[in-house]
């Protein structure tokens, strides 16, 4: 009796610390812009094959258009598998991104609008981490491009 009672306290108190994904929104990234912007959940990128190298990043702000955006340009002609997080308390998007790696010198981005800085972290020897800063109050259409392999983010 009292290994089911401690079985049923382990199995609760699992639940009660695990990660809600039913509480997150979780989207595959699409190859054409939908105009759907979103303040917060997880998004992905699962079927691009190989490595690649970050050769790039910009950002633009039209006043017509109503949203900056930022570009990663890749050497390859996919963008590679990669992993994000919207994360709306923080005011932050975390994005990993697999088999990749990061050029020696990528110029840094302008402060136009809403993106305050951009971070890299090196995971290890194929596999790089960025952290976009930005203002409070921002939402975020994502999707790539091919030939060359671009991840484009437009924050309103």
């Amino acid at each position: 009796m009292k290994s089911l009672l401690f079985v049923t306290l382990i199995v609760f108190s699992m639940n009660t610390f695990s990660q809600n994904l039913n509480a997150q929104r979780i989207w595959k990234i699409s190859a054409k812009k939908r105009s759907i912007f979103l303040d917060k959940g997880v998004f992905h990128i699962d079927d691009m094959k190989g490595s690649n190298e970050l050769i790039g990043l910009r950002n633009s702000y039209v006043k017509s258009r109503g949203y900056e955006r930022l570009v990663f340009d890749f050497k390859g002609n996919t963008p590679p598998r990669l992993y994000g997080h919207l994360s709306k308390d923080k005011n932050k998007v975390f994005i990993d991104f697999f088999n990749t790696t990061l050029k020696k010198s990528i110029p840094s981005i302008s402060q136009i609008k809403y993106i305050k800085s951009v971070d890299f972290f090196t995971i290890d020897k194929n596999n790089l981490s960025v952290e976009l800063n930005l203002s409070n109050n921002v939402s975020y259409d994502i999707f790539y491009l091919t030939n060359p392999g671009r991840l484009v983010i437009d924050i309103q």
